[in-house]
């Protein structure tokens, strides 16, 4: 009798108890992600950022970064390195570089996959806001467990056919990680970036470190954001790709040629 007593007291308590709540289908996800950022109509009321900091390189071997974005599609980032700056921009059409350590000091044009991460970055808004407008999709592959904690699994499918996997914080609804795939030169690549340091700025939560590298190595490229500023002037020209250097005039019509011979022209 003791024993039926517990056992219907334990049953009652539990058909007493509320209802566990459901996971969240993937667009509550995305929507609660970008509320925990901030909210669209906060991200979308920022033209231009700035975001200056510092990568390392290896260890004890920093460099100063700046990383401009301007509205719709124009990105520049800069890394200085013993007083050269290497420089990657895109205008919103083309995608171009200047790398003095190679010894070019002209501008080149970025390659096909280069060019393809590149317009990626420039969207200042991410992935995730108006997804299905940008042509991409979202899927809820339910939960995962980061460094021993719960998150959800958002995988991202970009209309160019990159996945972005997000794990995200259940909690705070933050990034704890993500995971790209993409192909680079006819072969599929992985690479993961963990964020971390969130701090608020405008209004906006950002992460001001983050760790990068290909996934499953325990080699990361450390980033350290310092300073974030929003609604900066920015002047479209920074985007464009400069020209290269000029070629030599060419002779007036009436500048006199001295006269050769057939038989002395190089061929």
């Amino acid at each position: 009798m003791f024993r039926r007593i517990m056992i219907s007291v334990v049953a009652a308590g539990l058909l007493a108890m509320p209802a566990l709540a459901a996971d969240p289908t993937a667009d509550e996800v995305v929507a609660n992600n970008l509320k925990a950022h901030g909210g669209v109509d906060k991200m979308k009321a920022i033209n231009t950022q700035k975001m200056s900091g510092s990568i390392e390189l290896q260890p004890g071997l920093n460099a100063p970064i700046a990383i401009y974005q301007k509205r719709p599609d124009k990105l520049r980032f800069e890394l200085t390195i013993q007083g050269k700056t290497i420089v990657q921009a895109y205008d919103g059409k083309t995608g171009w570089y200047i790398n003095p350590l190679q010894g070019k000091t002209d501008a080149s044009l970025m390659g096909e996959d280069q060019l393809k991460v590149t317009q990626e970055q420039a969207d200042v808004d991410g992935p995730l806001v108006d997804y299905k407008a940008k042509g991409n999709s979202v899927e809820l592959q339910g939960k995962d467990t980061v460094e021993g904690s719960d998150v959800y699994k958002l995988k991202v499918t970009l209309k160019d056919g990159t996945v972005r996997v997000f794990y995200i914080d259940p909690d705070s609804w933050l990034e704890i990680k993500e995971e790209d795939t993409r192909t680079i030169r006819g072969s599929e690549r992985q690479d993961e970036t963990t964020y971390g340091d969130y701090k608020e700025v405008g209004g906006l939560i950002y992460s001001f470190s983050q760790a990068q590298g290909d996934k499953g190595s325990q080699e990361k490229q450390k980033i350290t954001i310092e300073k974030i500023e929003q609604n900066i002037p920015m002047d479209d020209a920074m985007f464009k790709m400069p020209a290269s250097a000029a070629p030599a005039a060419a002779p007036k019509a009436d500048d006199k040629k001295p006269e050769t011979k057939k038989d002395e022209v190089k061929k």
